[in-house]
């Protein structure tokens, strides 16, 4: 039996406590402080995965956002500075695909310039698809990125053109993925939701593929996503999620494996490394383990509406009073009060209640991944 068939008995990394100094003012009613922030810079996307953007929703005659709905970078700028005096220390640039927005490189610039209030520089990171991420790894990196995630589900040709709806190889990504090492970006993180019938039989191909990695170039983390029930447009079964015990259990088999401890209060992954120094990898488990009791996060949508929760299904708007020339302290009022109400915990409450469960959400195209 490997390492970690012991700790499925209950025993979870230790989540470290929160520093008495870095506490921020601002919780909700559940006392869960504000620290992260995911901002939708598009509601397009070049590809159609089955889970997030199925062709049959979006499909050519699909109404995207006009342009003019959209939040303009300086816009997007503005209210990212709003966030920090209120505890965000890290913001994530989603959509959509985010490479698809025309100038991505200068909101990278502009945001990089922010600094918490501790004085220390906010974190920003971004989640692409990594079809467009080899010609502009490097300009992201210059423009002060911090970190990158790329999406990838499966490694075979046939597998991945089935979840992505279209004709854009595996080596693309892949491409991409390298152009990013070459730039610099150290650990890079590579998230595959998994999917029962579709590609489960491709949990060990990856992972072998990013240990093999991590021998070679090192600094890649392989993160397996249990399949969530985002937005109402993927037709979403219990049946078709591979428990991350499930995916660990399969990885075990192969190669021993660890715990390892959360870097920081909140991270949604499990980390896990293998024992032979082969790298590490992390299960997000929203269905399984639910962590909403440590989810730190607020999503600000293309169109400038504040959403505290990823299965929302209403958001407070900030666009109208910004535009409407609000104050800073009017708009910050506004994102602390909306705050303060949230008491989110759709994924604790998902088995518990089936009108929750079955209630409309917002598309995760809209809202941010």
């Amino acid at each position: 039996m490997s390492e970690v068939s012991a700790n499925f008995s209950g025993t979870t990394p230790t989540v470290p406590e929160m520093p008495r100094d870095a506490t921020p003012s601002l919780t909700d009613t559940l006392l869960r402080p504000l620290r992260d922030l995911r901002i939708s810079v598009t509601d397009r996307c070049n590809l159609r995965c089955t889970y997030c953007m199925p062709r049959a929703a979006f499909g050519n005659n699909h109404a995207f956002l006009p342009r003019a709905e959209l939040l303009s970078f300086e816009e997007i700028g503005r209210l990212a500075g709003l966030f920090i005096p209120l505890g965000v220390q890290k913001i994530r640039l989603t959509g959509g695909e985010p490479l698809l927005r025309r100038g991505i490189e200068r909101l990278v610039e502009m945001l990089a310039g922010l600094r918490t209030t501790q004085g220390q520089p906010v974190e920003i990171a971004m989640t692409t698809n990594g079809v467009l991420l080899a010609g502009k790894a490097q300009a992201l990196k210059d423009a002060g990125l911090s970190r990158i995630t790329v999406s990838l589900d499966s490694l075979t040709e046939a597998t991945f053109h089935r979840i992505i709806g279209a004709d854009v190889p595996v080596q693309t990504v892949l491409e991409g993925i390298a152009a990013a090492q070459r730039a610099g970006f150290a650990p890079i993180k590579v998230n595959m939701v998994v999917q029962r019938g579709v590609n489960d039989h491709e949990i060990m191909p990856m992972a072998e593929h990013f240990r093999a990695e991590h021998f070679h170039n090192g600094g890649i983390v392989l993160r397996f996503i249990e399949y969530m029930d985002v937005g109402s447009s993927n037709g979403w079964r219990i049946d078709e999620v591979v428990t991350a015990r499930q995916i660990l259990e399969q990885i075990a088999n192969h190669h021993p494996i660890r715990p390892v401890d959360p870097a920081y209060p909140g991270e949604v992954a499990e980390r896990w490394r293998y024992a032979d120094g082969g790298g590490e990898i992390g299960v997000i488990a929203a269905i399984t383990r639910a962590f909403c009791h440590t989810c730190s996060r607020a999503r600000l949508s293309t169109d400038g509406k504040l959403y505290t929760c990823l299965f929302a299904t209403r958001g407070a708007d900030l666009r109208t009073p910004l535009r409407q020339g609000a104050p800073d302290h009017a708009l910050t009022g506004l994102i602390a009060s909306h705050w303060r109400q949230r008491g989110d915990r759709y994924s604790q409450l998902r088995h518990a209640a089936a009108e929750t469960a079955s209630a409309p959400k917002i598309e995760m195209s809209y809202i941010g991944g």
